[in-house]
């Protein structure tokens, strides 16, 4: 069950509300909690046991953590935390992936390689594993209070808004509203809208760019041209945008809607001036989240040069591999960990002094190139779809052609996406409605007309999104978001 679902928009969601503001509040945590795991156990069925486990295990490290602090047994118990909450990751997430590696050797060797079925991913362990990790790791920092309540520690790791896709939300965070939280009219609102914005961009949006993304990654190689290859990478870079930030808006509406509020995870990151910038910008919870919890233990900026390359090599190389289980992920995390080392030498000091429009580009390209790293399938068919954005394809042009994949109604989805991804509409809400021109300021501002304006554009715009993203269900063209597989 996912948000873009039937079953989650017509059923699961209309039920939880209104039996969670119908229910005493003394056990809507509970209700809560009940709901969540339900949630996870539509799509995962008995795997929901796993996370399951994850939360006794955080819950009871957490206690003892609490208690035994200062103490050698509370640096044990968190270093065991640390190591069952990797192992649970590691087991399902990486195990095949590491005996594949380690076959590559035993063959070079001549032994007999092991054998390993596939090994199923839960959806979401990356997500709620590092939740887990933050929440024992702050109480032994003393950075929050131990939650000795069972519902509301398991609440945390298991609230279906961000369960299985993010935001990583931090403990630390929202444990005062794990206890006290009210739902205002305006809170309530300004979360339906979110999550109607954030359906707008995965079903209008990232799921046509998608389409066209997914059939030119999947042209042969031999028939890849200059054109195509650039076609679905530009449509690949809107779609992960759209679909990941998408569900992060629908997560933090929905998280508003009972109360929560969630930090924003995405902040325009297309339009940042450098690979730095693009990494505020991107991702923020998870960026966050390694740089709070491995690079500044490691020592951060705070140390010589060389140490400062090792550091972010190091996170970007656990960066990648967090993302999945492949070398092209790994290669990804470290194409942005060089051009961050990059920019701490002298050329970022060169970049900061060349024209702006020069610095969008550059990072424009960087990111996009490193984007058919993620990809693409395998590293040879990511070595040549780089050529042949290079202009050395070997494709004639003729049995796959642009004609296939580009028209009218492409052409204006990208043009959206293109706006969309700037922040022309927040100006334009500034510049007109919050602080418009004098001259028709004068006019407006003495009025309540600017304020109908504006609330009738908005909901019409909702009611348009709805429309659309209600006709894209019933027409069947639902794909589970990106990050799912993560």
């Amino acid at each position: 069950m996912v948000f873009s679902s039937s079953v989650f928009l017509f059923l699961f969601l209309p039920a939880v509300l209104v039996l969670y503001f119908v229910l005493p509040r003394n056990i809507q945590n509970l209700f809560l909690l009940l709901a969540s795991l339900l949630f996870y156990a539509w799509g995962e069925g008995v795997f929901v046991a796993i996370m399951f486990a994850s939360i006794v295990f955080n819950y009871l490290g957490g206690l003892v953590i609490a208690r035994y602090r200062r103490e050698t047994i509370g640096k044990i118990t968190l270093l065991l935390a640390v190591i069952a909450n990797l192992a649970l990751l590691a087991s399902f997430k990486y195990a095949n992936f590491l005996v594949d590696n380690l076959n590559i050797l035993i063959d070079a060797s001549g032994w007999m390689p092991v054998k390993l079925d596939p090994v199923h991913l839960p959806i979401g362990i990356s997500f709620f594993t590092f939740q887990a990790m933050s929440y024992v790791i702050d109480v032994y920092r003393g950075e929050a209070e131990v939650q000795r309540n069972p519902i509301n520690s398991a609440l945390y790791i298991a609230l279906f808004p961000q369960l299985i896709a993010g935001p990583i939300v931090r403990y630390h965070h929202i444990a005062k509203q794990l206890v006290h939280r009210s739902v205002s009219l305006d809170g309530f609102t300004s979360g339906v809208t979110l999550f109607i914005f954030g359906l707008g961009k995965k079903m209008l949006i990232a799921n046509p760019m998608g389409e066209v993304a997914d059939q030119i990654f999947a042209i042969p190689a031999e028939h890849l041209t200059f054109g195509l290859t650039w076609l679905g990478l530009a449509c690949y870079t809107l779609q992960i945008y759209f679909d990941f930030s998408g569900y992060s808006d629908m997560a933090i509406g929905l998280g508003r809607m009972f109360g929560f509020r969630f930090l924003i995870n995405f902040n325009y990151p297309y339009i940042a001036r450098s690979i730095q910038e693009f990494w505020r910008r991107w991702h923020i919870s998870l960026s966050r989240w390694f740089r709070d919890y491995l690079y500044i233990p490691l020592g951060g900026n705070r140390c010589a040069p060389w140490r400062v390359y090792a550091n972010l090599l190091t996170v970007f190389f656990l960066v990648g591999l967090w993302h999945g289980a492949s070398w092209n992920f790994v290669l990804w995390g470290m194409v942005h960990g060089g051009f961050l080392i990059l920019e701490r030498s002298g050329f970022g000091a060169l970049l900061a002094r060349t024209w702006a429009i020069v610095r969008h580009l550059y990072v424009l390209l960087v990111v996009m190139l490193a984007w058919v790293l993620f990809r693409a399938d395998t590293l040879d068919y990511a070595w040549a779809f780089m050529q042949a954005l290079f202009g050395a394809g070997s494709g004639s042009g003729t049995t796959f052609h642009m004609g296939l994949y580009w028209n009218r109604e492409t052409t204006i989805i990208f043009s959206v996406g293109l706006i969309a991804a700037t922040p022309v509409l927040p100006w334009l809400k500034r510049r007109w409605f919050l602080a418009p021109p004098p001259r028709l300021g004068k006019v407006l501002l003495q009025s309540p007309a600017l304020n109908t304006v504006y609330s009738v554009v908005v909901i019409s715009l909702l009611c348009l999104i709805v429309l659309g993203a209600g006709m894209h269900l019933a027409a069947g063209t639902h794909n589970p978001f990106i990050y799912f597989r993560f």
